[in-house]
């Protein structure tokens, strides 16, 4: 699909998920009924220079980023000046910090206005050296000691707000930027990846009800935590998908690529639901004699690791003071969530029901059916945060930026769909392909 520079009712957004193991760039735009166009997807290895959430080689991570970028040009065939990009690693942290004020008009009226500023003057609290404060998001409000829904539109002489504030490393955030810019793309906005993908699999109930989701990506795992419809925990554990093919690798000797293509084809989170005679054979290294690997051992392996991450998964949500409010249970997502089994084994340890998250309840009829699967749900939820600042649901004719354009375009009061949910808003920039693998070995 051809976007004319003269079309200037159609907003395109462009996703970019910078992931351990591959770089992803989403295209879409939103149509008349308030659903996600995908004109095309990009996706790449990492090349080696991300390292859980964390870029390590900047020249490696910028040739991952412009394959990607180059990718989603030619098959959405428009040309990508801007991004919104995901942040993960280990760096990133969260607390709440209350901010309370004696208003100049106990008459007047809060207004929304009122409300931004507030929220901005977080942006300006102390954090810890070499870290800043990446998104500021309320919680609670309460006018006069009142708890307030939404206070808009209320007198009040005081108003105190609740606010839920996620920190990261400066040089994590300056990096990410660095290796985009390097490509000559522009960076519209950071995004922490857990809000991204709750964006794409979360519905309003699910929010209301109370629901944590869990995105197992290469090098990471991130968990977010929302009740009636505002986030509550957010947290960053270093285990993913790569740290069980490194099990893997090490249990068994064998490279690399065979681990990965052993965990993703046979993989089973649930070792008692497999045969004990089951093996697979993976050819020797140069010349040398086959081996063969059980199934259940494989299995195994993958469970040990898994059962770790669950249990620090578990002590998040307990920590957090919401583990008998998760009404909604655990929605999985990413590229761990399509693991075999993985689903029950969560459920087991956590006690929460568990449902797999995909991003197409948000997509339009016909989208690209690559992203559709759990492994692009951060990248489908940056495009959807895009969306929701630049181009409001229903008010597309409104729109007069030019998705060619470089320079980075007015924001919309992003009052989109998932905005109306309390716990989005706001972040730090507002304040200022896969190669197919060979059929290398064989199950016996």
């Amino acid at each position: 699909m051809s976007i004319k520079k003269d079309d200037n009712k159609n907003k395109v957004i462009v996703g970019l998920d910078m992931g351990t193991t591959k770089i992803c760039a989403i295209v879409g735009m939103r149509n008349e009924n308030g659903k996600i166009n995908i004109l095309g997807v990009g996706r790449t290895p990492s090349l080696g220079g991300i390292n859980e959430g964390m870029v390590v080689n900047i020249n490696k991570t910028s040739e991952a980023i412009k394959k990607a970028i180059q990718e989603a040009q030619r098959s959405s065939n428009v040309e990508i000046g801007s991004v919104y990009v995901g942040i993960a690693g280990k760096h990133i942290h969260s607390f709440t910090q209350q901010y309370g004020a004696f208003r100049s008009d106990q008459h007047s009226e809060i207004t929304a206005e009122e409300l931004e500023e507030i929220r901005k003057q977080m942006y300006r609290i102390n954090t810890e050296p070499g870290t800043q404060i990446l998104h500021v998001l309320p919680q609670d409000y309460i006018v006069d000691g009142n708890a307030a829904d939404d206070p808009i539109g209320m007198p009040g002489s005081r108003i105190e707000i609740n606010y839920h504030i996620i920190i990261g490393q400066i040089i994590a955030a300056e990096n990410i930027k660095r290796c985009i810019q390097k490509c000559d793309i522009n960076v519209e906005d950071v995004v922490v990846e857990p809000i991204a993908s709750a964006k794409s699999v979360l519905t309003e109930e699910e929010l209301m009800a109370g629901v944590a989701i869990l995105d197992i990506g290469g090098g990471t795992s991130d968990l977010a935590i929302f009740h009636e419809g505002r986030i509550r925990h957010t947290a960053v554990i270093p285990i993913g998908g790569q740290r069980i093919t490194k099990d893997i690798c090490e249990a068994f000797a064998v490279m690399e690529k065979y681990g990965e293509s052993m965990k993703v084809r046979y993989g089973d989170a649930h070792p008692y639901s497999i045969q004990s005679n089951e093996v697979i054979v993976i050819p020797g290294i140069n010349g040398r004699q086959p081996k063969q690997v059980s199934l259940k051992n494989l299995s195994l392996v993958i469970n040990a690791r898994l059962i770790e991450l669950f249990k620090q998964i578990d002590i998040e949500i307990k920590q957090s003071g919401y583990a008998n409010k998760l009404t909604a249970g655990i929605v999985l997502t990413g590229g761990g969530a399509e693991m075999k089994n993985i689903g029950p084994v969560l459920e087991f340890i956590t006690g929460h029901a568990v449902k797999i998250g995909y991003p197409n309840q948000h997509l339009a009829k016909g989208a690209v059916a690559e992203a559709k699967s759990p492994i692009f749900a951060t990248g489908t939820g940056l495009v959807i945060f895009g969306m929701d600042k630049e181009v409001p649901v229903n008010n597309n004719s409104q729109q007069t930026s030019n998705p060619y354009n470089k320079t980075k375009s007015n924001m919309g009061d992003g009052r989109g769909f998932f905005n109306k949910m309390k716990g989005f808003g706001g972040s730090l920039i507002d304040y200022l392909k896969n190669d197919d693998d060979n059929d290398d070995f064989q199950k016996g």
